[in-house]
């Protein structure tokens, strides 16, 4: 069944450019989802399947981008290297910050990832000669993959789409292995899994930094793609979108998780033609959707698209 539903995405993915073949349609939808993918599928290892909440995430998808601007632009790194050093720095301080801060549960863990997101933030802001500030930091050069330049929109969607198959098809490949089976149980219930023999410890600092990778890719390609970065881009905002998407979609499912990303990010779309009304439609939709389909809209969807099926199959 997961096989099956990679393939029809990536499917999907391959067919979406001409289908679409406007530069508006793959720069929102391609490329912006694309990116929000990568971001919900890793967050939702740590949420939906760990069970540890993070409402700092955006910082990992800063310190991603902004590590790969400031070595293209200050000190003329290739960008491919940005971005491998991007992945370094990222798995370096989440693993410092994981073992102090994931001794923490419930509510405490949640207001400590939302500190430490905003001490990066207020970094970002502060250290204006490293990272230009609140006026952000342009120039950054496009990647270059042996020799390759991804400098249009449609080689960037390309790029973009085949990471974003790759971080679903390496988040499958987790959760059906054994490390998957100790997250599950580590969701359940700590004590429990610790008296299975789960090293709960290692695992939620695995896991968290995992997750804080799959931040820094998605962040280095959208320093890349972009050509510019700012701190807004990082904010606790980002944050609390991240979380919702992986609640959207349905937590603990990694096509779930996708569908919340890619739904969201349609949805921030097509809610620019309410204008003032913009945040509060969106709130009732958000509303509208725990409500009625309190498991996750993916999870929702396919139990309707099963159910009308069997009826049909029935008559």
């Amino acid at each position: 069944m997961r096989l099956a539903g990679f393939y029809t995405l990536a499917i999907i993915a391959g067919l979406l450019p001409v289908l679409f073949p406007n530069n508006y349609f793959i720069t929102v939808v391609g490329i912006a989802a694309g990116l929000n993918v990568i971001l919900a599928v890793g967050l939702n290892l740590l949420i939906g399947y760990a069970g540890q909440i993070s409402l700092g995430h955006a910082a990992f998808f800063g310190i991603g981008a902004y590590t790969s601007a400031i070595l293209t632009t200050r000190y003329a790194f290739p960008p491919l290297l940005a971005l491998g050093m991007g992945l370094i720095s990222t798995g370096l301080i989440s693993w410092l910050l994981a073992r102090p801060i994931l001794r923490l549960h419930s509510h405490y863990l949640a207001m400590a990832t939302l500190g430490f997101g905003i001490i990066i933030h207020v970094i970002m802001v502060q250290a204006t000669y490293w990272t230009g500030g609140p006026d952000g930091l342009a120039g950054i050069p496009p990647l270059t993959l042996l020799g390759w330049a991804v400098d249009s929109d449609q080689r960037w969607y390309s790029l973009i789409m085949m990471v974003m198959l790759l971080s679903i098809g390496l988040s499958l490949n987790l959760v059906d292995s054994r490390f998957g089976r100790a997250l599950r149980a580590l969701r359940g219930s700590e004590f429990a899994a610790r008296m299975m023999g789960v090293d709960t410890a290692r695992a939620k600092t695995q896991v968290f930094v995992i997750s804080a990778l799959f931040a820094a890719v998605a962040g280095s390609l959208f320093a890349h793609q972009q050509g510019f970065v700012s701190p807004d881009s990082f904010n606790l905002s980002t944050s609390i979108d991240l979380v919702i998407m992986v609640v959207l979609g349905g937590m603990a499912s990694t096509f779930g998780a996708a569908f919340g990303a890619i739904a969201l990010t349609l949805l921030h779309q097509g809610l620019v033609v309410f204008e003032d009304y913009e945040m509060l439609v969106h709130g009732g939709l958000l509303i509208a959707v725990m409500i009625f389909l309190p498991q996750g809209l993916f999870s929702g969807l396919s139990q309707g698209a099963r159910r009308g099926w069997t009826l049909v199959r029935r008559k």
